[in-house]
C-alpha cells in the first residue's frame, strides 16, 4: 500500500481491535505502526486495545506509544479469558461501521487491511485473511511442528465443521458492525478455537465470508502451548457441534436477549 492510498471507506468509521496477554515486548512498536497507518490512510478510526489479564506492563507500554491519542482506547478484562474472550469483548465495544482485529503481533501486516476492508465494502459482510490461498505471500513460516498442527487442526475443522475456508485461524478478521455485533453475541468459545466457530456461525446464518489472499511473517512468542492448547481446541470443535445441535446459535433478538 503506498503512503498516500486511502482505505476505501469514504465517510464510514473503521474499528481496529488488537487483544493481547503480556505482550509488553512487542505492543508499544505494533501501536505505534498500527496509529500511523491508520492516520494516513483514514480520517474516521478508532483503535481498542483489549488486554486479557496480562501480569505484565502490556497496557502502560501501549498506553505510552499511543501518547496520548484520543482514538486510543483500552479494554482490561479483570483475569485472562482467552484470545476469544478479548476479541469478544473489543467488538462489541467497537463504534466503527466496519470492524477489524488484528494479532498484538502483526504477523499479517496492518496495511493488508485494506484487502478485508475492500471486500467488505464490496458487500461481504466477514472477510478474513488466509495463509493457504494460492496468492497469499508467506516470507517466514512457522516452525515446521506448528505448520504441522495447523494444518492437522485445519483438517479437522473441515471435517468437523466446514469445508468453506482454507483457513479458519488468521489472526486477521473483518466485519461489518452488524455482522460482528451479531456473531460475536452467539459466541461461546472463548479460547483459540473461536475464529471457527464464528465462522460457523457465520455460515450457519447466511453471512457473505470472503476469503482474501495476505502477506504473512511468522513472529516468535506465540500463545499457543503445544502441551494443552491443540486438545483443548479440538474438544472445542466438538463442543460448537454439540452447542448447534442444542440450538445456542440463535441469532440475537433486536433487544439481545437471544431469543
Amino acid at each position: 500500500m503506498s503512503d498516500n492510498e486511502q482505505l476505501p471507506i469514504g465517510d464510514k468509521t473503521l474499528s481496529v481491535v488488537v487483544p493481547a496477554y503480556n505482550e509488553a515486548e512487542r505492543v508499544g512498536s505494533s501501536i505505534e505502526r498500527i496509529l500511523e497507518f491508520l492516520g494516513r490512510a483514514t480520517t474516521n478510526w478508532e483503535v481498542i486495545l483489549v488486554d486479557d489479564g496480562s501480569t505484565d506492563l502490556t497496557v502502560d507500554v501501549a498506553e505510552a506509544a499511543a501518547a496520548g491519542n484520543t482514538r486510543f482506547k483500552v479494554i482490561k478484562a479483570p483475569q485472562n479469558e482467552g484470545k476469544g474472550s478479548a476479541v469478544c469483548r473489543g467488538v462489541l465495544a467497537a463504534t466503527g461501521d466496519y470492524i477489524l482485529f488484528s494479532d498484538a503481533d502483526l504477523s499479517t501486516p496492518i496495511e493488508e487491511s485494506h484487502k478485508l476492508v475492500g471486500a467488505l465494502v464490496e458487500g461481504y459482510d466477514v472477510a478474513i485473511g488466509s495463509r493457504e490461498h494460492a496468492q497469499s505471500s508467506i516470507d517466514e513460516h512457522q516452525p515446521w511442528y506448528r505448520e504441522r498442527m495447523g494444518k492437522t487442526f485445519n483438517l479437522l475443522v473441515r471435517i468437523l465443521l466446514t469445508n468453506a475456508w482454507r483457513d479458519t485461524q488468521c489472526g486477521f478478521k473483518a466485519f461489518t458492525r452488524e455482522a460482528g455485533q451479531a456473531l460475536f453475541q452467539m459466541q461461546r468459545v472463548k479460547r483459540f478455537c473461536f475464529d471457527a466457530e464464528i465462522l460457523f456461525i457465520a455460515l450457519k446464518h447466511g453471512y457473505r465470508v470472503s476469503e482474501s489472499p495476505i502477506h504473512w511473517l511468522n513472529a516468535e512468542g506465540s500463545r499457543v502451548s503445544l502441551i494443552g492448547d491443540p486438545l483443548n481446541m479440538i474438544l472445542d470443535l466438538f463442543r460448537i457441534r454439540l452447542n448447534d445441535m442444542l440450538g445456542r446459535y440463535r441469532r440475537p433478538s433486536p433487544s439481545g436477549d437471544g431469543t
